[in-house]
């Protein structure tokens, strides 16, 4: 698969002329939906859903499908009757070519005083009739907001490396217990350059170790093979 990091929380997947986006939010850029035969939507949150941009993606290519929660597909179903394709915790389904599996049920506790929302995450492996032996070459997962551990091999972790809900021992901790070949920054738009310096260093050699994860940063529009 290719993989292109867009801003913020959003990926882009390619494979064999199929695209497919996750959570191409109001932090992403304008286009981040744009093209795609498939998109995924961790939960409601403005940083990973935006109805607007989602809407004119699907308007644009009558053949996109998006797949997501109840909370985000209330709001598209009815205007795109048959497109809008509502998932669950345990799911597994075919998108753009692409096999899903979808794990983790509650977005991360922010505060105590704030009610917790759904939120799930995203397994996607980069073609159908995918073997264990595989799997964990070939495995990316976009956990949404949420420290969730798949209990499933792992190639590339898309790693929420800041925000309100999150610490850096819980972000190292969480690495090691996915255990991935390679972990990828995601949700990484509210850091400055300052920032993103010193939590790349700290998820490097000097910091306290990965587990045996390599660390990759991809700035917006730049893209790995994995």
């Amino acid at each position: 698969m290719k993989l292109t990091k867009q801003g913020h929380a959003s990926v882009r997947l390619e494979r064999d002329g199929r695209t497919l986006v996750i959570d191409p939010g109001g932090f992403s850029e304008p286009e981040a939906a744009l093209g795609a035969d498939a998109v995924l939507v961790t939960h409601e949150h403005p940083d990973h859903f935006d109805e607007g941009r989602l809407r004119t993606a699907l308007e644009a290519n009558p053949a996109a499908r998006i797949w997501t929660l109840a909370a985000v597909a209330e709001r598209l179903s009815a205007a795109f009757p048959g497109r809008v394709h509502t998932v669950g915790h345990g799911d597994t389904f075919e998108a753009a070519g692409f096999e899903v599996e979808v794990h983790g049920r509650l977005h991360a506790v922010i505060h105590p005083d704030i009610p917790r929302i759904t939120n799930v995450g995203y397994l996607v492996h980069g073609a159908s009739g995918v073997t264990e032996g595989t799997a964990r070459e070939e495995a990316v997962f976009h956990p949404g907001d949420a420290l969730t551990v798949p209990g499933r091999p792992v190639g590339t972790l898309l790693l929420p490396l800041h925000a309100p809900w999150s610490k850096f021992s819980e972000i190292v901790d969480y690495v090691r217990e996915v255990a991935p070949r390679r972990a990828y920054d995601v949700h990484d738009g509210l850091l400055a350059d300052p920032g993103l310096a010193v939590y790349g260093r700290m998820l490097g050699p000097a910091g306290p170790g990965l587990g045996g994860a390599e660390h990759v940063r991809l700035a917006p529009g730049e893209s790995a093979r994995v």
